[in-house]
């Protein structure tokens, strides 16, 4: 084979293998992990086949666990990608122009916040005693609904979603602002001409030429929904009662609490799971819009 067949796999291969080093093959292993029972502590391993995956069905805390992932990942996809395109689309229209500059500073500035200084200001914020919110409840007449916002299983998690949501946003409307700049003017002139109004012009001009960074914004809130730690593990660390444990912090829980290791990689590998089914279903529906 002549030296130029092979420089194309000699391009490709150093990626190949980083890929397969830190990828595909602690994937593999840890496939492999969840037919096993063990502990970092022992030396040997109990085969036990499926029980890792059928004791998930009656593992009461996965399928809190489970269902909170995915209540995130619903909140994070209408908040962040469809209120991110919308708050996008405002900032760039004609009204807010001078303005838009410091407003799309004001909106991003909390994706630079390390996540742990951010649950410290919510802890304050969420505080039952002297937070921010329980304040403003009692200042508009609202003191009834004021409560230990962290430490009540009912409102634990919608706290950390809400935080989540603040932070997150930011990000996606950025990326959508550079997406709407990159449309031709024309476009919008055009549906001017026609007598189109600014809803109709974000339906059927804004929304199908962003189609692209849309695809690349579900990506990320899918993954960064399915794989949400450091806010749960900042505010409740699961609590109160396991309330607002999600898989990521259930899956320390069992790693290296409990020392379940076999039962974390069980836990792992259903979190792989969700989030390829996902983007497969995502893929297939933004590639049949392509096509249509």
């Amino acid at each position: 084979m002549k030296i130029r067949n092979i420089a194309p796999y000699l391009y490709v291969a150093p990626s190949l293998i980083i890929a397969f080093i830190f990828i595909y093959y602690p994937v593999m292993e840890n496939v492999q992990s969840s037919f096993f029972s063990w502990s970092p502590f022992s030396d040997t391993k109990e085969f036990v086949a499926l029980q890792n995956y059928t004791r998930l069905f009656d593992d009461s805390v996965f399928l809190v666990a489970l269902k909170n992932n995915l209540i995130h990942l619903v909140i994070s996809l209408a908040v962040q990608v469809v209120g991110g395109l919308v708050l996008a689309a405002i900032l760039e229209d004609v009204v807010f122009r001078r303005v838009a500059p410091v407003l799309r500073t004001v909106y991003f500035l909390p994706v630079l916040i390390s996540i742990s200084v951010i649950g410290l200001l919510f802890s304050f914020i969420y505080n039952p005693d002297i937070g921010l919110l329980n304040k403003f409840l009692a200042m508009v007449g609202l003191e009834e609904y004021a409560r230990g916002w962290l430490g009540d299983s009912d409102t634990a998690f919608p706290a950390i979603i809400a935080m989540g949501q603040w932070q997150g946003i930011g990000y996606i409307t950025m990326l959508y602002i550079v997406a709407i700049q990159k449309i031709p003017p024309d476009l919008y002139e055009a549906a001017e001409m026609d007598g189109a109004g600014k809803i109709r012009k974000f339906l059927h001009i804004t929304v199908p030429q962003v189609k692209e960074i849309s695809f690349v914004t579900i990506i990320y809130t899918v993954s960064q929904s399915i794989l949400t730690f450091s806010d749960v593990y900042v505010l409740t660390k699961g609590g109160p009662g396991n309330s607002s444990q999600v898989l990521s912090t259930y899956l320390y829980q069992k790693a290296f609490v409990d020392s379940e290791m076999g039962y974390a990689s069980t836990i792992a590998n259903v979190i792989l799971g969700i989030t390829v089914v996902v983007y497969l279903i995502q893929a297939k529906v933004f590639k049949n819009g392509q096509e249509g």
